[in-house]
């Protein structure tokens, strides 16, 4: 199985946000595990630079925070298709409807991501990491 990690997974872990912290540590605990194939996408490695140096306060932490990352997790790029993909793609928000082109480009399987909301109308489906980790659970 293929899974899309999405941005908000890598942070409730980089950051601990107690509320999601578990489930999404334990998505990508299995990622590395090879219980399933984990990618993030190469555009959201910018944000998590980004974001994990803003809470930081640290550039050189937020460097090591995305090269530990890259241990555990694939990275699929994006590609100049996925962008007229993308776009006609009936999502709120492009950012994630590009995710969901990309993710359908890589066969994936789901789209892992808090965010399960704006990616109503993905071509992959979308479940939050509690959900994915009922479905390895139960062998899809």
């Amino acid at each position: 199985m293929k899974a899309i990690i999405g941005t908000n997974v890598i942070i409730d872990v980089t950051d601990r946000r107690a509320e999601f912290f578990a489930d999404s540590y334990r998505t990508i605990q299995l990622s590395m595990q090879k219980a399933f194939n984990g990618y993030i996408t190469a555009g959201a490695v910018s944000d998590i630079y980004y974001i994990t140096r803003k809470s930081t306060g640290d550039a050189k932490k937020a460097r090591e925070a995305i090269a530990g990352l890259i241990e555990l997790v694939s990275v699929c790029d994006t590609r100049a298709g996925d962008i007229p993909a993308a776009l006609v793609i009936d999502m709120p928000d492009l950012e994630d409807a590009i995710v969901a082109a990309t993710a359908k480009r890589e066969k994936a399987d789901f789209i892992v991501t808090r965010n399960v909301r704006d990616y109503r109308n993905s071509p992959i489906p979308a479940v939050t990491p509690q959900d994915f980790l009922n479905k390895l659970d139960g062998g899809i």
